[in-house]
């Protein structure tokens, strides 16, 4: 491709694991107080490590996030590296409301300091850095201590660490905003809305240190009045009303002061200066809204703050103006004018017609904004404010729901439909099947720390129970036998889905401004964005968009861009049109070893048969306006293909080699580019079917329909041969991705392992026989984490002259290029043979003979190899008649790829 995209969709991913639940401990908090009388919205939101960008540091690619619910606050350490031990907590503070936002992370050299809020109190959670817990910078080890592992030493009930809120002024009840920070000294402070409008701040002394919790109020006056023993009457203070009551609170650091910046409900912008006690700046963002008379009279209740800070570019203030049916983003820049005032330099005005913003994130750059729609449907978009003049945000492809309803054929067992519908890697999360489960099992003793294979098994004897206890009769035919297997398993797929909905709730965004990844939080879980490939972002990409896609950005051959994009929406119209039954024929035939050529044909056949809205006449219509056809669907297969052997890792210093061992190495990193290699080949898979049915069509058509020319017909044969083996490709990949990995004790493991080594046919040093295949994996996801994420790193990492201690890492970039070498070494017409290597080595016997088999008859290249790993596997399985065939047979083909 001539010319990127610079910018384009993302994806997201999730990152919850299949395994047993993570173990969450309690902390009961019981400050005295009474019990609240209202609730507010669930939250959530997350810290990133200064240094979680830097290669060669301890906290590299580590991030806390947390949830809070009524008075629970439940916080979690990840690591994309290692697998972090005791690395959640519960805290549930007793009788009193999180405020929505309440949850602020601090970091010094020494220690993590957690600043919480509720409508009642302030606490202050201190734990050691994870610097000072590990003190070398290199960790090779799989796994280590969480943030978190040493909470069950902390006195909640230390005075110095917790504060009620004092009743005058008191909490405004209509506001929840919220600022917490620390100070150059260690004082914790917390800024809250004021009841008597304003805000005041409540300081803590240090952890370490003496003093008085002090506690001052900000009122429009300029100078602040400080309370430190008793409280001025409100009628002395003289009260400004609640037009100025904040609600959205950000604090910008200083070495010697805080800036609070206030967007109050008056839609005024106030900043203060927390040093001198001084309001700074009074902006009124009226002025930035194109129709404000009808806005001036309501409250801005809806307004949200956030704040960016680039050593370069200084501070960016982003604000969204809420208006019914029209929101607004105005991205600011902090200005320093004469006499220690401020003023904001405009940047840009992004408009949007969404209803429910739910949050948003700022860069020095960008804005990720996360939405409901009017069907409560998740909307996530981005921009970039400084290059995008034309206002376009750009695609989150969201992460959609299980199907409302699973679709049982004639010739299907319903028990074995549902199990596979549940249990599909990906679908649905342990949590949602085991709140099923419980509720299934009528409320009976609590479930928890289910392997997949135990989970199934409940699953699986819970809803035979239920069918069993419902036959009455002594006979029933096997008609009805079968209508109620669908009725009960039907009944419990519906409530998995339901907790599925529940628990993908999303509630917040949360951005890394030093790795640029972003991550949606969820009730239940968190995803990934990543970016779409080109040809991905394409042909995911709603008509609207499609049209407005700047051509220039796809080649710099401007004809041939527009060609490309006329093609992709002929795709698209082919896909749109496709039942479920006819995409079942495709599937088919890929499984059962049929040319795919003649299941594109027959599906041709169905859509002409049954095109009621002249869908043909649009896709004659647009291919009218591709100026080359052939051309443009060669470039397209181009961009698809990774026919390419991945270069080898050159030898490197160990230093650099025990830097890199754990990259990308965690169960949370594993499953995301897993399941983003699995979405793109099944992505890619309905692309390559769309195409062989779209060069049907071109075939039926002839060439006096398409140019006038002679000479196309071999042309499209040719693409036609070309496009089939790349759709059997990405359907074997698409195929492993979801296939999942049996237990293997670890004798078994050792015991093959010598024997491999023995036979010298593998690399075995790339496995290692002490760890055990875990069932919930996929076979994808072991090849990823034992053998090829070591490849595909040190590949990344091997360009010369690169000092690592000044290597940066950056998500959208890494995610992409790891996906792209992933998807190269598990491409089955490349002479690399890891992936078949890795199966036989870690004894996945079935698989491995599923994968051969599907692969045979199209693939041309490691014909040998593949022969001689199915005899083994004929021995290993006790099928020793097979083994000779094998062995002769794989003689006359390639030797393994050592």
């Amino acid at each position: 491709m001539a010319a990127a995209l610079a910018e384009r969709s993302c994806l997201e991913l999730s990152g919850a694991e299949r395994g047993p639940r993570r173990r969450v401990r309690e902390a009961p908090v019981s400050p005295p107080g009474s019990p609240p009388s209202g609730r507010y919205a669930d939250s959530a939101g997350g810290f990133c490590y200064q240094e979680s960008a830097q290669l060669v540091s301890v906290t590299r690619n580590r991030f806390i996030h947390w949830t809070t619910s009524g008075d629970t606050l439940e916080l979690v350490e990840e690591s994309l590296d290692i697998n972090l031990l005791n690395n959640a907590i519960r805290l549930k503070i007793q009788n009193c409301s999180l405020l929505p936002g309440g949850v602020h992370v601090c970091e010094t050299q020494n220690l993590i300091i957690i600043l919480i809020l509720t409508n009642q109190t302030v606490h202050r959670l201190v734990l050691p850095h994870p610097a000072r817990m590990y003190r070398s910078e290199l960790i090779t080890e799989g796994q280590m201590q969480s943030v978190f592992t040493d909470i069950g030493k902390v006195n909640f009930r230390d005075p110095s660490n917790y504060h009620m809120i004092p009743s005058i002024p008191g909490l405004a009840s209509n506001s929840t905003a919220s600022a917490a920070w620390l100070s150059s000294d260690g004082e914790a402070l917390f800024a809250l809305p004021s009841a008597s409008g304003g805000i005041f701040v409540l300081k803590l002394p240090p952890h370490d240190g003496h003093g008085i919790v002090s506690v001052v109020e900000l009122k429009q006056s300029s100078v602040m009045q400080r309370l430190l023993t008793g409280w001025m009457p409100t009628a002395i203070r003289g009260d400004q009303g609640p037009s100025d009551l904040p609600v959205s609170l950000s604090v910008h650091c200083l070495e010697h002061d805080a800036f609070l910046f206030a967007l109050c409900q008056d839609h005024k912008l106030r900043m203060w200066s927390y040093k001198d006690q001084m309001c700074l700046m009074v902006a009124d963002l009226l002025e930035f809204v194109p129709v404000n008379k009808d806005l001036r009279l309501a409250a801005g209740t809806g307004h949200r703050l956030r704040l960016a800070y680039s050593q370069s570019l200084g501070l960016y203030l982003g604000v969204y103006m809420h208006a019914p049916k029209r929101g607004q983003f105005c991205v600011f820049q902090l200005v320093s004018t004469e006499s220690n005032r401020y003023s904001l330099d405009h940047i840009s005005s992004l408009f949007t017609s969404q209803e429910m913003l739910v949050d948003f994130a700022l860069t020095p750059a960008e804005i990720w904004a996360l939405w409901h729609d009017d069907e409560n449907q998740t909307i996530v978009k981005y921009i970039n404010f400084e290059q995008n003049i034309a206002g376009q945000w750009n695609q989150v492809f969201v992460q959609p729901l299980p199907e409302e309803e699973v679709t049982i054929r004639d010739d299907q067992d319903p028990r074995e439909t549902y199990l596979e519908s549940l249990f599909m890697p990906g679908r649905f999360t342990n949590a949602a099947l085991l709140k099923a489960l419980q509720i299934f099992s009528r409320g009976g003793e609590r479930i928890m720390d289910l392997t997949w294979d135990e989970l199934k098994k409940e699953v699986t004897l819970a809803v035979e129970n239920e069918l069993q206890g419902s036959v009455t009769e002594y006979e029933v035919s096997q008609e009805e036998f079968r209508q109620l297997q669908v009725e009960f398993w039907s009944k419990f797929y519906a409530c998995c889905l339901q907790y599925q909905e529940a628990l993908s709730c999303p509630l917040a965004l949360h951005l890394n401004p030093y790795t640029n990844m972003v991550c949606l939080l969820k009730k239940g879980f968190l995803s990934f964005l990543v970016p779409c490939s080109l040809v991905d972002h394409l042909y995911l990409l709603p008509d609207a968009h499609l049209l407005t896609e700047d051509d220039s950005t796809i080649f710099d051959d401007l004809e041939m861009s527009r060609d490309v994009v006329c093609l992709v929406q002929c795709l698209r119209l082919i896909g749109e049109s496709i039942s479920m039954e006819m995409a079942f024929i495709m599937e088919m035939a890929c499984s059962r070893l049929q040319p795919p050529e003649k299941a594109a044909e027959q599906i041709l056949e169905d859509l002409i048969a049954n095109d009621t809205e002249n869908v043909m006449e649009d896709i004659h219509s647009k291919l009218q306006e591709i100026r080359n056809p052939i051309h443009a669907i060669g470039v397209l297969i181009r961009e698809m293909d990774y026919e390419m052997e991945l270069e080898m890792e050159r030898a490197q210093p160990l230093n650099v080699r025990m830097n890199l061992s754990q990259l990308y190495g965690s169960g949370t990193a594993v499953t995301v580019v897993c399941r983003g290699v699995c979405k793109m080949a099944t992505t890619r898979f309905l692309i390559c079917r769309d195409l062989l049915i779209l060069q049907q069509l071109l075939l039926r058509l002839g060439d006096a329909m398409i140019l006038g020319g002679g000479q196309l017909f071999q042309s499209q044969q040719d693409l036609l041969h070309r496009t089939s083996p790349l759709l059997l490709s990405y359907y074997l990949i698409s195929w492993a991705s979801q296939c999942l990995a049996s237990d293997v004790p670890v004798d078994t493991l050792e015991s093959n392992l010598q024997h491999l080594s023995v036979l010298e046919l593998t690399d075995t040093t790339a496995l290692t026989p002490h760890k055990l295949v875990s069932s919930p994996q996929t076979i994808v996801e072991l090849f990823f984490q034992e053998v090829s994420r070591k490849h595909i790193i040190s590949h990344l990492f091997s360009q010369p002259n690169t000092s690592l201690s000044e290597t940066s890492l950056n998500w959208p970039h890494l995610i992409t290029a790891i996906a792209a070498d992933l998807l190269s070494l598990l491409w089955p017409s490349n002479p690399g043979f890891l992936f078949p290597e890795c199966l036989m080595g870690s004894c996945q016997y079935t698989q491995l003979q599923e994968y051969i088999r599907l692969l045979q008859p199209w693939c041309h290249v490691n014909v040998g190899s593949c022969r001689f790993l199915m005899g083994r596997c004929y021995l290993v399985m006790g099928e020793g008649h097979k083994v000779q065939n094998c062995f002769t047979a794989s003689q006359s083909g390639a030797l393994l790829h050592v």
